[in-house]
């Protein structure tokens, strides 16, 4: 907790002079320009104390101020774009190409004859306004930390952040991954749907994805005051994350590949929202660890032969009316998270889970030596 402060402290710092540098360097002020809104989101495992590795890796949102007459047209589930994932369209409105024409020409693509506000493009842009920005941050912080920008085609840049201090704790290299995303209103945003399968071929560019990482922040804090205090739901998340990449190790592809993205993160979580609402959270006081690790092994292996396991947040009407969630995600369709994924895949990924659960001890004692240890990202 001591090291992870110090590094959520300077990510803080850090990232909050950029955003700052880039806002005010926006390329042409005015109504029809692409700014940053001013602030980010922290979001991710290590804002919510159940990452199990990485600890020097960090997800922050950061928006984007955009022109208006852009309209979100979410799409139908067996229409263009990924299944089983919710994808919102921003469609122009009629005309405004027209008066808007270089924003529309520098942002845009046709979809079905419209034209659509471009997450490729975005992120394009994205990447070298940060760039551009970064010898101002770097000039300022130079007697604190160290910074420098990386980018990937189709995946959003990451800033690394090396602390110069005296403790040796605070001498970790930190990678904080910068998402540009698209507010919605009500803490909902849109973001670049991630690279398809296991060559990572981009999305459709004219489709985003939707970020609810804010309502999920809001049902871990009510779980957080509803639960006994000494709850293990997020210990359980933890070991069954670390029981899923450990495992990984023994594994040859292409079913490795197949075995992560199945076994998801956000899976993992949904399974836990799911089986955490359907009985009693006095059951999950800590020496019940075992018998609630148990049951949601066994609730995720079900869900992977039955082959659905639907989102938590998209059209569901059970959860609890503390959680205020937004309209749209009230009035959206349901989604069920492993249509992209076929029969044989899924049963083979139950058995694999069920054989993980039994052999849990021999693969911790197996592949929890330092050699298996994943190394510290060079800054």
């Amino acid at each position: 907790p001591h090291v992870l402060g110090h590094s959520k402290a300077h990510v803080g710092r850090v990232v909050a002079e950029l955003v700052r540098a880039a806002k005010a360097q926006g390329l042409q002020p005015g109504p029809l320009a692409l700014t940053l809104r001013g602030d980010f989101v922290r979001i991710g495992s290590a804002y919510e104390q159940h990452k199990v590795r990485s600890p020097d890796c960090f997800d922050i949102l950061v928006p984007l101020r955009l022109p208006p007459h852009l309209e979100p047209q979410p799409r139908a589930a067996d229409g263009p774009g990924p299944c089983g994932a919710f994808v919102c369209g921003l469609r122009a409105r009629d005309g405004w190409t027209r008066r808007c024409r270089p924003f529309a020409e520098g942002f845009c693509v046709e979809l079905q004859g419209r034209s659509h506000l471009s997450s490729g493009l975005v992120l394009r842009w994205f990447q070298g306004h940060l760039q551009r920005c970064l010898g101002a941050v770097r000039y300022r912080l130079q007697e604190r930390c160290r910074v420098s920008l990386s980018a990937c085609p189709g995946q959003p840049p990451t800033l690394h952040i090396l602390p110069c201090s005296d403790y040796v704790c605070c001498h970790i290299s930190m990678a904080v991954r910068l998402i540009p995303a698209i507010p919605l209103g009500d803490a909902l945003y849109l973001t670049a749907l991630p690279p398809q399968g296991p060559r990572g071929s981009p999305g459709p560019e004219a489709l985003w994805g939707l970020n609810a990482s804010r309502q999920e922040q809001r049902l871990l804090g009510w779980l957080k005051e509803q639960a006994p205090a000494s709850s293990c739901h997020l210990k359980c998340l933890q070991i069954l994350k670390g029981l899923r990449d450990l495992r990984g190790h023994g594994l040859e592809e292409p079913f490795c590949s197949q075995w992560g993205r199945v076994l998801s993160s956000y899976v993992l979580k949904t399974a836990l929202f799911s089986l955490l609402l359907r009985g009693s959270l006095e059951a999950w006081d800590e020496r019940f660890l075992v018998e609630r690790l148990e049951d949601l092994v066994l609730f995720l292996r079900d869900c992977l032969r039955r082959q659905v396991l639907m989102d938590f947040f998209l059209g569901n009407t059970s959860i609890p009316e503390a959680v205020a969630l937004p309209r749209l995600l009230k009035e959206a369709a349901p989604v069920n998270l492993l249509s992209a994924f076929d029969g044989p895949t899924l049963d083979l990924v139950a058995f694999q889970l069920m054989s993980t659960w039994v052999q849990a001890p021999h693969i911790i004692r197996a592949y929890s030596s330092p050699r298996y240890l994943r190394p510290v990202p060079a800054p």
